[in-house]
């Protein structure tokens, strides 16, 4: 049986509306109280922003947020944090654009865009997480934990295609995406499967006693690395084009990955 049960938020644990279905959390709630095992967050999202979402499951556990750059345990104590260096900082906010991408920050503190997007209310609307609206041109580069880009497809293509020809720049940074429309940036070796490491050697759980879930490739290597991976029907496809051994199963919106803890946990 597994010791710890990893799970993605957006895509993954969250249906379409962004809520844990009632379903889910009974599930999951009737796991933490009956078994002997953890259940880990791990997402792109921010820590102030993801916070909702354990104290809704009741999970006394760890919050892995912004890909990995923060770590928290359930009652708030900050365990790992990788902010970005300045330099790098100084050097991704050089980077040109289209106007329409909109620019976001994740800081120790908060949240900094450009420019509102009328998705962020819907999308945050179980923590109430609000940005801050910035310039971007004068903008203090202090404790950063990760840049997002937001724009259609193609123009995030093209700035991940602008960025990588900075071969320099690239060496420096985790770059990654949660979506085809994101495009997030981290400092170097940042991610969720190397803090979800830390976190398991804190609780003395082998890498193959955990079971996770996801939907980007911002997921990859945290399902790769443990026990069982399992890749939800509607994630990225190039997630499961990297990733073709791993099982997929349903999608957020059927209730997957609670179904499937139910049959593995409960009705075993």
């Amino acid at each position: 049986m597994y010791k710890a049960i990893i799970s993605d938020l957006d895509g993954t644990l969250l249906n379409s509306h962004h809520m844990i279905s009632e379903y889910t959390k009974n599930v999951i709630k009737k796991i933490i109280k009956e078994k002997d095992v953890k259940f880990i967050i791990a997402t792109g999202r921010h820590y102030i922003d993801a916070s909702c979402f354990m104290k809704q499951l009741g999970a006394k556990s760890y919050l892995i947020s912004s890909n990995g750059a923060n770590a928290h345990t359930s009652d708030g104590e900050l365990l790992i944090e990788h902010l970005m260096d300045k330099k790098d900082v100084e050097r991704v906010l050089n980077i040109q654009a289209d106007k329409d991408v909109i620019v976001n920050t994740y800081t120790s503190d908060g949240w900094d865009v450009d420019r509102m997007l009328p998705d962020f209310n819907a999308y945050h609307k179980e923590s109430g997480f609000a940005p801050n609206i910035v310039d971007f041109k004068n903008y203090d580069k202090e404790n950063i934990l990760k840049f997002c880009y937001i724009g259609e497809k193609e123009k995030i293509e093209e700035l991940e295609n602008k960025i990588r020809e900075n071969k320099k720049l690239v060496e420096d940074i985790t770059l990654t995406a949660s979506l085809d429309i994101c495009l997030e940036i981290m400092k170097k070796d940042v991610s969720k499967g190397k803090t979800l490491k830390e976190i398991l050697d804190r609780e003395g759980i082998k890498l193959s006693e955990a079971i996770a879930f996801g939907d980007g490739l911002n997921d990859e290597e945290m399902l790769s690395i443990v026990g069982k991976g399992l890749i939800m029907g509607n994630a990225s496809e190039k997630l499961k084009k990297a990733q073709p051994n791993l099982e997929v199963i349903g999608t957020n919106d059927e209730d997957a990955e609670a179904k499937y803890l139910e049959k593995i946990f409960l009705e075993a």
